[in-house]
């Protein structure tokens, strides 16, 4: 149990080094307003003078004070030859320096106070951390905080009450600490500024020891009694009372020897039944074993929290990469890495798969079969083309003479602007192919390749040679795309073998025209009114008419006879049929296309690309120049893992057995 105490001192120095305060260590807390005996408490546990005295508030920086115990002078010297004193202190930024004299150590503590928080009567954040070493002292780490005040004074900030509770706040809220509540006993206990603190970070009062002091100061008359018994406010670990000393006693230098016997002859008299609970060296005792029992409580935990912390920290570590020592072949390996993740998301191989949207090889798929696709087939093949509009290319393909037949050229020139139609959806799924390997270069950037946030310019440029290869292959395969389309233009194949023969399809339409006008016979009557009636517009104008050449040859909107009405039928349904074979090869030929030039070649070509483009020797130690907050970042973990494993070592040199 014995060793519990300097193990923790160890761990708090080990934490230091790094000034990281991510693991809580237990500590003791003094907790007290303004000259309410806090600092005279202390001295009395360490038994010599050597903080700094006088009114108003002088302890303006916390004070980590370490006791340790060590044998007498004459029993070290037999053993080994270290410090040749009976007592020393040494300070944390004072390295390797032995402060012998006492009054030494207590200029020191005003020194580094006014260092770091100036010579007014501000108070500083940062402790000071101070080791005594002594054979009259017990194990203890003790922190004494600045006194609770309400007032500025001085050139004191105005916010000096708020600054100093949170100061005292962030210490004693941290749950492995002992609060060490001092209160004068001529004050109000129910007004004790302390308690009211230590109560709102343990209300249950588990980790809070009351220091009554002054207990020489009370009015005449009365006396501590109900409140040392705990009659007044219970405190769970106890109320102990003190007799500090007079400010007389410090000008006149009286020896601490004498005032704990002193103090002893006070308690005798006064409180008798009290006397062996009570005193300085009591509440060192006490200190020391509930501070023993409450790092034995606290130690499973500890080394669980710093087992986890080392497995985090190594982990972060990892991910920071090694100094580069050699740039040639850290390069190369990052343009392979990046290469390889870049190919194996287009393959759908990669490491970090997403599960909240489609990315690479997958998003490509829905382009070509979903969108795409969904696109070609909602396409109209009759969209944009009125019956009338055929009618007119009909006999704008027949020209000055009457058609016996319906002409083949008015289909051509129909299906050709029908077919153009596709162009446009295919050059927009080009585009959106485009887009997605773009997005693949921050999706391999920001999941895959950790290497390439340490290299900032490398980054950039790897970027910038992929999107320059990819903007290099886009007009090319743009041009592919387009040719696609021209070549189904160029030549309209009437005799492709999923294409219906026009024949059928205009004995069909007749057929279905001759069923519709009862077996025919309004189609004869309208045959033979047709052949007696010349046609309006091509016959010779009657008498009494007055000829107008501006005429147009077709009206705007008019019934159809049934002759036009089936050259129509005919020439729809060849549209349509020849349209949606053209569209089937279409959708089949442009996703093949775009894999072709645009997505293989790029995958085939990506790593020669950025080898070639960036495996120059001017360019290696520009590129692989790391960011600040990388090195930075990396060098703080480093050290943070080290502490992490002295600490390990700390804990596990502590036996199960030495814990009771």
């Amino acid at each position: 149990m014995e060793t519990l105490i300097p193990t923790i001192n160890r761990l708090q120095e080990v934490f230091l080094t790094v000034g990281a305060e991510i693991i809580q260590l237990p500590q003791i807390v003094v907790v007290g307003s303004q000259s309410s005996g806090k600092s005279s408490v202390l001295e009395s546990l360490v038994g010599r003078d050597f903080l700094p005295r006088g009114s108003g508030i002088v302890t303006r920086r916390p004070l980590v004070l370490q006791l340790i115990n060590v044998a007498p002078l004459q029993e070290r010297l037999k053993i080994e030859s270290g410090v040749k004193a009976e007592e020393w202190g040494t300070f944390l930024h004072c390295k390797n320096q032995i402060f012998t004299d006492f009054q030494e150590i207590r200029r020191e503590i005003e020194a580094e106070t006014e260092r770091g928080s100036g010579d007014n009567k501000g108070i500083g954040a940062e402790p000071i951390y101070l080791k005594i070493f002594s054979p009259k002292v017990l194990n203890l780490t003790l922190v004494d905080l600045p006194g609770i005040t309400k007032v500025p004074v001085g050139d004191q900030p105005e916010d000096i009450e708020a600054q100093v509770q949170e100061m005292i706040l962030s210490f004693i809220s941290n749950p492995n600490s002992l609060i060490l509540a001092v209160s004068p006993a001529n004050s109000d206990l129910a007004t004790s500024d302390a308690l009211k603190l230590a109560r709102e970070v343990d209300p249950d009062g588990r980790r809070t020891l009351l220091v009554v002091s002054k207990l020489d100061l009370m009015d005449a008359g009365t006396d501590a009694l109900e409140v040392l018994l705990g009659r007044v406010i219970p405190i769970r670990l106890g109320i102990i009372g003190v007799v500090n000393r007079s400010q007389h006693d410090i000008n006149t230098q009286k020896s601490l020897e004498d005032s704990l016997k002193d103090e002893q002859a006070f308690l005798q008299r006064h409180y008798p039944s009290l006397a062996s609970r009570a005193g300085s060296r009591y509440l060192a005792k006490t200190l020391s074993r509930l501070l023993m029992h409450h790092i034995r409580d606290c130690l499973p935990d500890l080394k669980t929290r710093v087992t986890v912390l080392s497995a985090q920290y190594q982990a972060r570590l990892n991910s920071y990469g090694q100094p580069v020592e050699d740039h040639s072949a850290t390069l190369l390996q990052i343009v392979t890495k990046f290469a390889s993740d870049y190919c194996n998301t287009i393959e759908g191989t990669a490491r970090y798969i997403q599960t909240s949207e489609l990315c690479g090889g997958a998003r490509i798929c829905y382009i070509f079969h979903e969108t795409f696709g969904r696109t070609l087939q909602s396409i109209d093949p009759l969209g944009g083309l009125t019956e009338l509009d055929i009618l007119t290319a009909i006999r704008n393909a027949t020209g000055p003479r009457p058609a016996l037949f319906v002409p083949e050229v008015s289909f051509e020139l129909l299906v050709k602007r029908q077919i153009k139609r596709l162009e446009e959806p295919s050059l927009r799924c080009v585009e959106l192919v485009h887009e997605e390997l773009q997005r693949i270069i921050q999706h391999c950037s920001s999941f895959s390749t950790q290497e390439l946030l340490r290299f900032p310019k490398l980054h950039d440029s790897i970027v910038e040679v992929v999107t320059g290869l990819l903007r290099k292959r886009l007009p090319i395969t743009n041009e592919m795309v387009h040719n696609l389309v021209a070549i189904e233009l160029a030549y309209i194949n009437t005799k492709h073998p999923d294409f219906t023969d026009a024949g059928q399809v205009s004995a069909s339409v007749n057929s279905q025209q001759a069923e519709a006008l009862d077996g025919g016979k309004r189609w004869k009557n309208e045959k033979v009114a047709e052949e007696k009636t010349p046609a309006a517009g091509f016959g010779s104008p009657s008498k009494g008419q007055a000829i107008n050449l501006l005429d147009t040859a077709v009206p705007v909107s008019r019934k159809l006879s049934a002759r036009e009405q089936r050259d129509c039928e005919v020439i729809q349904r060849l549209i349509k049929c020849y349209f949606l074979i053209v569209r089937k090869s279409i959708q089949d030929s442009v996703p093949k296309t775009v894999m072709h030039f645009l997505v293989n070649f790029v995958k085939e070509h990506l790593q020669s690309e950025l080898v070639g483009q960036l495996y120059k020797q001017p360019l290696l130690q520009e590129l692989l120049i790391e960011s600040q907050d990388t090195a930075q970042q990396r060098t703080e973990v480093a050290q943070m893992l080290e502490a992490l494993k002295k600490a390990n070592n700390i804990i596990s040199e502590i036996r199960e057995t030495h814990l009771w």
